[in-house]
């Protein structure tokens, strides 16, 4: 095993997105955005549950209404999802596969946890545009701001 392959096992490319679990989507949007300054992009309506998608500052976060105590999540972009399910399974880290579907476009999931608890999402998330619910915002959010 190359020194390489020890700090990067996964071949793990970069952050995507951070996930939080909220009461209240509608107070969270207001935060996020008022506040903060984020804005609210499009989000798959295949996804059966209630939530928002925000960006900016190169950062995504993905808001998931939820009334228990659980974690957030934190969800990272990789080179090649069957290289990631190899080295889980090689590893013993039990994980669970999903897949997106939005407009013809399919991001794969695979999630499993930490040693606490923390859900670890690892995705193919770039194949999904980061598309503003409002069309008068300048590109200038990310490189794969799209206007869809």
């Amino acid at each position: 095993m190359t020194i390489e392959n020890i700090e990067n096992p996964l071949r793990l490319v970069s952050l995507n997105h951070i996930s939080i679990r909220c009461r209240s989507v509608e107070k969270s949007l207001d935060f996020y955005k008022n506040v903060l300054g984020f804005i609210s992009i499009r989000r798959p309506g295949s996804l059966d549950f209630p939530g928002a998608w925000l960006f900016n500052y190169g950062i995504g976060i993905h808001l998931l209404e939820c009334n228990d105590e659980s974690n957030g999540k934190l969800d990272v972009k990789c080179e090649n999802m069957a290289t990631v399910e190899k080295k889980l399974d090689k590893m013993q880290i039990e994980h669970v596969k999903n897949r997106v579907i939005e407009g013809g476009i399919h991001v794969d999931q695979l999630f499993f946890h930490d040693p606490d608890g923390f859900v670890i999402e690892i995705c193919d998330c770039d194949n999904l545009p980061v598309v503003p619910l409002r069309r008068d915002l300048p590109n200038r959010y990310c490189p794969r701001f799209s206007n869809f």
